[in-house]
């Protein structure tokens, strides 16, 4: 495994005094205070994350449209520069590989990923061009998102712009004291979001400039402890946690990032078969657990002596007071209201509906 990349204020937050750990392949912010107060402040009003565990590629060249788009499973050929979309790469098996965000710039495509997966996306993607007048290379940009019900007014008080009306996944560039930025909407807590995308000399200004106005907007600085419990309410699926090299698109219920009339690409067939059959044997589900203690990744869940799924992700959240859990159930099982158990006898749960929390401006495809 691939050595941990620091952020770029890593050392920053650090001398700030806050806790660093590992988070998809990079050193950042695991809490700056009390994650609970972390996650009530983006479901109440707004925070800012230090998104440096996101990675950037560049794809460019006059084939870059047609490779994509038999690359990934949504429709690239239809983005317009400034749109994106949510997609996925599959091998032959149907299986996913890596999740991505794709944003249509004027000559190029930028493609978001997890740092953890950026090596292996870019290999791949490698591997299949041979012919193609396209170029893939990495991008050295850092992120910092705001996040919820008040992250409109504080992004733009920070950037001192106006932001237009933005779809899911739109995006803009503008400047920040010299420093050019990309703008984009993108939640990943269930609440209103958008990222900056800056380079790493002009993150501490940026950085500084949104903590600047915290008290006005009730801002705090998140980690990755709060993201986590944040995204788990959202029933937002992450890549090693809920979705595997041997996870269907359609058992994680990713019809966001499906196209089914676009054409051929890496894995259609699977996806077309298990969608004709109009089921999966197995699906993502969200779990409503007795007790204060999230059970550990990978407890298996059972119905009477009948072993039916497995934990995925699991946290106490803030929001709803008590245990929830992601967890892949056989479909059988997996009928909303369903009595579960896990297999040690001492703990039931109940399945329910995704996601487990959701804003009225949260819906971001």
């Amino acid at each position: 495994m691939a050595e941990a990349v620091r952020g770029p204020l890593a050392d920053y937050h650090r001398s700030q005094g806050a806790t660093l750990a590992e988070y998809h392949g990079a050193v950042v912010p695991a809490r700056f205070s009390d994650p609970v107060a972390e996650h009530r402040a983006v479901r109440k009003a707004s925070g800012i994350l230090d998104f440096s565990f996101r990675a950037k590629l560049a794809l460019s060249g006059e084939d870059r449209v047609r490779f994509l788009n038999g690359m990934v499973t949504n429709d690239v050929k239809g983005l317009q520069p400034g749109q994106g979309i949510y997609a996925l790469l599959l091998n032959v098996q149907g299986q996913i590989l890596a999740d991505l965000k794709i944003y249509a710039a004027q000559d190029q495509f930028l493609i978001d990923v997890d740092y953890d997966l950026l090596e292996k996306v870019q290999l791949f993607l490698d591997r299949y061009i041979i012919a193609d007048q396209v170029e893939l290379e990495p991008v050295e940009l850092a992120a910092v998102s705001f996040q919820g019900p008040r992250a409109r007014p504080l992004l733009e008080k920070t950037l001192h712009i106006d932001l237009p009306e933005m779809n899911p996944f739109d995006h803009f560039t503008s400047n920040y004291a010299g420093f050019p930025v990309r703008v984009v909407r993108n939640q990943t807590s269930g609440e209103e979001g958008y990222e900056v995308w800056i380079s790493a000399k002009g993150m501490l200004g940026l950085w500084g400039g949104a903590c600047g106005q915290a008290p006005t907007y009730d801002m705090l600085p998140i980690g990755s402890e709060a993201l986590e419990t944040l995204r788990i309410e959202a029933g937002i699926p992450t890549y090693g946690d809920d979705l595997y090299e041997d996870t269907l698109a359609l058992e994680a219920g990713l019809l966001n990032a499906l196209n089914f009339t676009k054409g051929c690409y890496l894995g259609q067939e699977i996806v077309e078969r298990a969608r004709s059959r109009g089921r999966v044997n197995w699906t993502l589900a969200g779990l409503l657990i007795d007790g204060s203690q999230p059970p550990a990744v990978g407890e298996k869940l059972v119905q009477g002596e009948k072993e039916v799924g497995e934990i995925t992700s699991a946290c106490f959240s803030p929001t709803l007071g008590r245990t929830i859990a992601l967890g892949y159930l056989r479909r059988e099982a997996a009928e909303l209201g369903t009595s579960l158990g896990l297999k040690d006898g001492k703990t039931s749960l109940e399945v329910t509906k995704l996601p487990f929390y959701s804003s009225a401006k949260s819906s971001e495809g």
